[in-house]
């Protein structure tokens, strides 16, 4: 379990949000991480209410998402302290030498009072995408493991099934990356939208998921 170091907004707030019922910060790197847990996190809160709709709080204003980017992360370690909110930070595992980037302001993160941090176990979100999700719905047959660029093979495969005539790599890297940008939005979206806990629970055995959304829960709740 992610442990939280204290509380905060224990003194009187001088911010604006923290005045009007916002108890916790998600802070993640993008918008497909935002989707990503809304979705998961509402279809585990329907087999267990223990763990937080995110998107229902985040309707009702008690939840704010902020996408910072994946790059600088070290921005963001201090820059949310003066709104004196509860703040769960979720960053890529990603590979060297940007783990060991995301690892130090995760560490640093964690050091301050009413913050918890955490890098993803495997190396991206689509990672905790169950193979059987993504054929139920694009019927497509993708392998992959905690290690793989998920979002790459699935561009790579959707690519060679529509009849790409050239190789993938003689492919300009913009292209690619248009490609792999619009695969992680529907995976991200509509697959993750067919996962089931049975099979989030399969594809994640540490728990990783269910750990986040504990913590994010916890957060509100000491807050309470």
């Amino acid at each position: 379990m992610l442990k939280l170091q204290s509380d905060v907004c224990a003194e009187e707030p001088a911010d604006t949000l923290c005045r009007t019922g916002v108890k916790v910060l998600v802070v993640v790197e993008g918008i497909n991480d935002i989707e990503f847990l809304r979705r998961i996190s509402r279809i585990l809160h329907a087999n267990d209410d223990s763990l937080p709709d995110l998107e229902e709080l985040e309707t009702q204003g008690e939840l704010v998402f902020l996408p910072v980017g994946g790059s600088e992360l070290e921005k963001w370690i201090h820059r949310l302290g003066p709104l004196k909110i509860p703040e769960f930070h979720l960053y890529d595992r990603d590979t060297s030498p940007l783990t060991e980037e995301h690892q130090g302001a995760v560490d640093a993160i964690n050091r301050r009072p009413g913050c918890i941090a955490a890098l993803t176990g495997q190396r991206h979100l689509e990672n905790y995408i169950h193979p059987e999700a993504l054929r139920r719905v694009r019927g497509l047959h993708v392998s992959y493991g905690p290690e793989d660029d998920v979002a790459e093979l699935v561009a790579r495969r959707t690519y060679d099934l529509l009849g790409g005539t050239h190789p993938w790599q003689t492919i300009p890297s913009r292209k690619r990356r248009q490609m792999k940008h619009r695969a992680k939005r529907w995976l991200n979206t509509e697959v993750v939208d067919a996962i089931t806990p049975a099979l989030l629970a399969e594809q994640d055995p540490a728990g990783d998921v269910r750990s986040w959304l504990e913590a994010i829960q916890w957060l509100i709740d000491d807050r309470d």
